[in-house]
Parts: structure tokens; C-alpha cells; sequence
């Protein structure tokens, strides 16, 4: 069964009146994870995409710059975009529950609001309202400013792109140990890792791009340093 059917019968299982937020309480366990986070993902970008109030700039194609959707499946992933979208519950309800669920797994949430960012730059055009979303979400998160930074410089066109921020270093680490936290980066950008997180195999591209960034960060680094 794919993610996409087990979304559904997710969704399916909502009784009347059930919100999304619904969802996150019943996936906590183990194996429905990846679900979790798929459905994560998509209803806070919704929820972004309404914050920016640009709700028809291509709904379902922004999330492919984060998952595989076969054309089938379209109308289960817009089905949990839509429902986000008309939820009365607000978005910091559901980085909450997420939150929680997740509250163990650091790096997931990471991996998630990396998510977001693909989203949010997805139309060439990163809002200030999307900054303001992602920022209180990544709070929610319990995520650093650091972190927050080092995501914005990865994916935001117009971000200080330092690339020491992007590693999540600083200027003042040593060569060996700005090394040793890039080679960390590929290690946990490897799909196998990812998928271990709880991040669908559907989402696994996303670890393409930070691949690219990370590695172009360290480039950039070694050679002012030889």
C-alpha cells in the first residue's frame, strides 16, 4: 500500500467534525511516523500558503519540490492540503501536535521544517509572511535561532548565504573540526539515515538539494582556507 492510500484511510478514518490535528494524535506510533510526517509537512503548507495568501499558486505542485506524487495520487495529498486549509484550528496547533509527536526526534523535525523551506521558495518568491510562519514555527519546534539561520541560508534566494552558516559552524572552529561536522551532514543526509528518521521515501529528494548546499558550503570554506 502506498504512503498516498495509507494517508487517505488516515483521512477516512476522521469522524465527523475531526480536525487534522486529529490525525497526529492517532499516528504516534512507530511504523505510521512516515505517514505523519508526510501529512505534517503538506498541512503546515497549507496553512503557510494561506499565511501568504497565495492559495492558488499551484497547490499541489509546491510539494513536489518535497515528494514523488504519481498523478493518482494527487487528489490524496490535495485532500489533506484542502482540509488544512479550511481547518479552523490554527497553524501553531498543529506545529504543537506535531511537536509531540516528534518529541524524541530532533533531526525529524528538522528534516521537516526543511520541508517547508522547498515549499516556501518553491515559487521563486520567499514572503515575508512565510518568514514570520516559519520562524514561529521552528520556535514551536524547539529549534535555535542558529539552526533557523542555518536553514534560511541553505534554501532562501536572497539569505546571507555564509557558508559556515549553512554547515551550522562558525568562523572560529577549526579547518578538522568544520570538516568533521560537514562529513556528519552527508553522513545524515544518506536516504537510508533519513528514512530511519521517519521521512517517507517519497520525500527523499529533498536530501538532493541539501547535499548540494552542504557540499558547496565546504568548497567554499577549504579553498579560502588552502
Amino acid at each position: 500500500m502506498s504512503i498516498w492510500q495509507r494517508i487517505a484511510d488516515a483521512i477516512a478514518a476522521l469522524a465527523n467534525g475531526e480536525g487534522l490535528t486529529a490525525v497526529f494524535d492517532k499516528l504516534r506510533a512507530e511504523p505510521e511516523k512516515t505517514v505523519a510526517f508526510t501529512i505534517a509537512v503538506i498541512a503546515l503548507g497549507a496553512k503557510m500558503a494561506k499565511a501568504d495568501g497565495l492559495v492558488t499558486r499551484g497547490e499541489v505542485s509546491a510539494f513536489r519540490e518535497v515528494f514523488t506524487i504519481p498523478p493518482e495520487d494527487e487528489d490524496n495529498a490535495a485532500r489533506v492540503f484542502n482540509l488544512a486549509r479550511q481547518d479552523v484550528a490554527g497553524f501553531d496547533s498543529y506545529a504543537r501536535k506535531i511537536a509531540a509527536m516528534f518529541d524524541d526526534r530532533h533531526d525529524t523535525l528538522f528534516d521537516l521544517m526543511e520541508g517547508l523551506f522547498h515549499i516556501a521558495v518553491a515559487d521563486d518568491n520567499y514572503h515575508d509572511a512565510e518568514d514570520q510562519f516559519l520562524s514561529v514555527v521552528a520556535r514551536i519546534f524547539g529549534m535555535t535561532d542558529a539552526e533557523f539561520r542555518t536553514l534560511r541560508a541553505r534554501y532562501v534566494p536572497d539569505a546571507d548565504h555564509d557558508p559556515y552558516f549553512i554547515l551550522g559552524a562558525t568562523p572560529d572552529m577549526s579547518l578538522d573540526d568544520v570538516r568533521a561536522l560537514w562529513r556528519e551532514l552527508v553522513r545524515e543526509t544518506h536516504p537510508d539515515r533519513m528514512m530511519a528518521r521517519g521521512v517517507p521515501e517519497e520525500a527523499i529528494k529533498m536530501a538532493e538539494k541539501r547535499l548540494v548546499q552542504i557540499n558547496r558550503a565546504w568548497e567554499e570554506i577549504s579553498e579560502k582556507a588552502a
